[in-house]
């Protein structure tokens, strides 16, 4: 009982409390220099061309201002919310290291020890990722161009592998929803290659998210109340 009433009598409120004021600094830091271009230096695009811009921007990616918060705040909770939307890298080092943590500590996601350890994983990740990105900029060239070509492009097998290690790493957890997960990502991403989804707005490879992420939740919950699960 101690514990839930620190957790949500002090340190979420003190988690909203800075990750609203880092995010509307965030936001600041982002528009900041074009505010600047525009009122100081009247260094300002017609107005049609910055709504195609949006437009563009939106079409693309927009679904992805909702998609993301709603998959991905059941494993990081509140606090991993706010430092993964303010850091960025979220499917490639956020959630990775989140799940990990998880996984290593032994608990749970959506618990509130669950969201503890995710929000020291990511924490780590973002202390990490700094310091490679500094060691990228002075020595990441260099590196690469020593590099035999194949083992450079081995790279960009990295994320998949990736991914692959962090399902498997949930599916053992839940041995009865691995396939069904798996068999509606692998349907969505053939009909996705097929055309079906052409008619979506963007590049549509958000609906192969969308759709395994609401419906294994869906048919888990239909099993869970079954008590197949």
């Amino acid at each position: 009982m101690e514990k839930n009433s620190q957790y949500d009598g002090i340190y979420l409120p003190y988690i909203i409390k800075w990750g609203r004021i880092t995010g509307w600094l965030g936001v600041l830091l982002s528009f900041g220099p074009a505010l600047v271009l525009a009122v100081v230096y009247k260094l300002m695009p017609p107005v049609s061309a910055i709504i195609t811009a949006f437009i563009a921007i939106a079409s693309a990616v927009g679904i992805n201002w909702v998609v993301e918060p709603i998959s991905y705040f059941p494993i990081v909770g509140v606090p991993g919310t706010y430092m993964a939307f303010i850091t960025g890298n979220i499917s490639n080092l956020r959630i990775p290291a989140a799940a990990v943590s998880q996984n290593v500590a032994g608990v749970e996601p959506g618990t509130k020890e669950g969201t503890i350890i995710a929000t020291l994983g990511m924490a780590t990740s973002v202390i990490v990722n700094i310091v490679i990105l500094a060691l990228g900029v002075f020595a990441g060239t260099a590196v690469l161009e020593s590099l035999p070509e194949s083992v450079v492009a081995s790279f960009n097998f990295l994320l998949p592998a990736l991914f692959g290690a962090i399902f498997i790493q949930f599916a053992l957890k839940k041995l009865k929803l691995a396939p069904i997960a798996l068999g509606i990502a692998l349907v969505l991403t053939f009909a996705l290659n097929s055309g079906v989804f052409s008619f979506l707005p963007g590049k549509p490879s958000y609906i192969v998210t969308l759709g395994a992420v609401f419906g294994t939740i869906g048919i888990g919950t239909a099993l869970y109340k079954k008590k197949l699960i």
